[in-house]
């Protein structure tokens, strides 16, 4: 068993995490960092968490989609979310992971999609209690990424808009403008 796949057996409370107020309790969330930053994504998105293998490349796609890999038969695009994100593509390393997710599309539809992370951390549980609303400035993401800031053990941890940042209309959208640009 590699590092990474020992890091997502252990589910890990988080310390500053007390009963929440008002009956509400806490959702668990996977940990991952992307270069130096903390992100998470509600644990309810979260198919499996892979070992990186290099996709097919495909053609024509915006630089943040690294291809497609097969998953038990099924095609699924992968998404560097470090390059989603505006930044580089993430360096492979050997803890690399793809953190396979199911979005949830408007009419009760379900897309599965693959996201390029640097490290998967622990699995958090976070009281409401913990979490503020996204800032109105001062990240480097698009405030309509950020379902919430959570304080965990003294620091912020990024929690995504995972539907949000992996739709592929609006990816679809960007590449086009930017491509549009280019021309």
């Amino acid at each position: 068993m590699n590092e990474s796949s020992k890091a997502t057996n252990a589910i890990v409370t988080a310390p500053s995490a007390p009963a929440a107020p008002g009956g509400q309790d806490p959702a668990q969330y996977l940990t991952f960092a992307l270069g130096a930053e903390a992100y998470a994504i509600g644990i309810l998105h979260i198919k499996e968490i892979i070992q990186y293998g290099t996709p097919t490349t495909v053609p024509m796609m915006p630089d943040f989609v690294r291809g497609v890999i097969n998953l038990r038969g099924a095609v699924v695009p992968v998404i560097d979310l470090a390059s989603r994100f505006g930044g580089p593509l993430s360096k492979i390393t050997r803890r690399t992971c793809i953190v396979i997710v199911e979005l949830h599309l408007p009419h009760g539809e379900t897309r599965v999609l693959g996201a390029v992370v640097d490290v998967v951390n622990a699995v958090l549980e976070i009281a409401p209690g913990d979490i503020e609303p996204p800032p109105g400035f001062g990240t480097r993401l698009r405030t309509d990424f950020i379902a919430g800031m959570a304080k965990v053990d003294g620091r912020f941890v990024i929690l995504l808009d995972i539907d949000r940042v992996l739709s592929m209309d609006e990816m679809a959208a960007r590449s086009g403008a930017g491509e549009a640009a280019a021309a």
